[in-house]
């Protein structure tokens, strides 16, 4: 394995970079990471979307919801790439398509996210901004979603860590990511099959495992920082110690 390592650790780490395209685990992260960060704003969108008390518009943004999380991420990329293409006659990048089905699927989970750490929040912190003359998406802005961020943290990091792992659904549509370039190395090499793809599932291991360790790290710091402030929060005076 070590060999192999030698070999064609840059084809491994970049693809074909600068030669031709960003390929490997540096694509295999990018394409992670933009997932993710492009679906911050659509995911918080249909939580407030969901959380609205007007039914016409909560009900049909739960219903997509629902069915996006309970659709299987291959089957939306083989739509994606096989099926409109022959329907509009426009051939979408392998890039494209994946990143597309990952803003996508991550929306979906993030407004669970968003939505499950705006209700964790008592409303009165989000009605007394309001009493204060704060707006409404001002007081969302500066008040609920500072709180909701910080509590999100390990949610957010663990739903990184899925999307690394399902960027490897990428190999399908032949886009050159770091599973996918594992079997393009193993089609040159063909008598070390198990090294190779024991180098692939390390460098998963190694990536997915480090990140999950700072997710428990950081819920560990965020409960030993709510049990601070509650041991450093004053209590309410007692009958007799009211003037």
């Amino acid at each position: 394995m070590i060999e192999v390592i030698q070999t064609y650790w840059v084809y491994f780490l970049i693809g074909q970079f600068p030669d031709g395209p960003l390929g490997g685990l540096t694509l295999t992260i990018v394409i992670a990471a933009g997932g993710l960060l492009l679906a911050f704003p659509l995911g918080f969108a249909l939580a407030i979307a969901r959380m609205s008390p007007w039914p016409i518009l909560s009900w049909p943004i739960t219903g997509m919801v629902y069915v996006v999380r309970g659709t299987p991420l291959l089957m939306v990329l083989f739509w994606a790439y096989f099926f409109l293409p022959s329907i509009t006659g426009q051939k979408i990048s392998q890039f494209s398509t994946m990143l597309g089905a990952l803003v996508l699927f991550n929306a979906a989970y993030l407004s669970e996210i968003f939505r499950a750490g705006i209700q964790a929040l008592s409303t009165g912190q989000f009605e007394a901004a309001r009493s204060l003359g704060l707006s409404y998406f001002a007081a969302l802005r500066l008040v609920v979603m500072p709180q909701v961020m910080r509590n999100m943290l390990p949610s957010l990091v663990n739903q990184f860590v899925s999307t690394i792992k399902d960027t490897s659904l990428g190999y399908i549509i032949g886009l050159s990511e770091v599973s996918f370039i594992a079997s393009q190395i193993n089609n040159l090499v063909l008598t070390k099959p198990t090294e190779i793809y024991f180098a692939l599932a390390l460098a998963y291991f190694t990536l997915c495992f480090g990140l999950s360790r700072i997710a428990f790290w950081l819920e560990r710091r965020l409960a030993q920082d709510e049990s601070r402030s509650k041991m450093h929060r004053p209590s309410k005076p007692t009958l007799l110690e009211q003037p």
